[in-house]
């Protein structure tokens, strides 16, 4: 680890000045974003509002399934999650069912910094404007891009 730390710093060090200037912008940009993530309290799982309409959604969530993973799809008829029954490890997708639904009258899928950040963090905003946190698997996921062709 030392050695390729080493490496990166002597790699850096040759870098031309566009490159420098490309890492020093992307260093800027993730401390832009880190702080949008603090100030809008994104580092919770949700907005901290037990009686809500995501707290009382998450209570239940987590009720239909004892893995920690879920599947979300979205689409024009809302937000369906699925999970495996039980805790496996292989062919979680396969073996996954249906366990939640939510309406687009109940809550949508929004990217809660409106493509300005590459990010894994998703929201469920609820009609009520309480919130869930969602991190996907890779950032500007096509739920990303789904959240930002349907934002109204």
């Amino acid at each position: 680890m030392l050695l390729a730390r080493a490496v990166e710093a002597v790699e850096r060090f040759l870098d031309t000045k566009e490159e420098k200037e490309r890492h020093r912008a992307r260093k800027e940009d993730e401390k832009r974003r880190d702080a949008a993530v603090e100030r809008g309290g994104l580092d919770n799982v949700f907005d901290g509002d037990w009686n809500g309409a995501a707290g009382q959604f998450l209570l239940r969530w987590y009720g239909h399934s004892a893995h920690h993973e879920r599947l979300l799809f979205a689409g024009p008829d809302g937000i369906a999650f699925a999970a495996p029954p039980q805790r496996v490890g292989l062919g979680r997708d396969k073996r996954a069912q249906v366990v939640s639904r939510l309406s687009p009258e109940e809550a949508a899928l929004e990217d809660p910094f409106g493509g300005e950040f590459e990010t894994r963090i998703m929201l469920i905003r609820f009609r009520d404007g309480s919130w869930l946190r969602v991190d996907t698997e890779e950032a500007r996921s096509e739920l990303h891009m789904y959240a930002l062709r349907n934002t109204s």
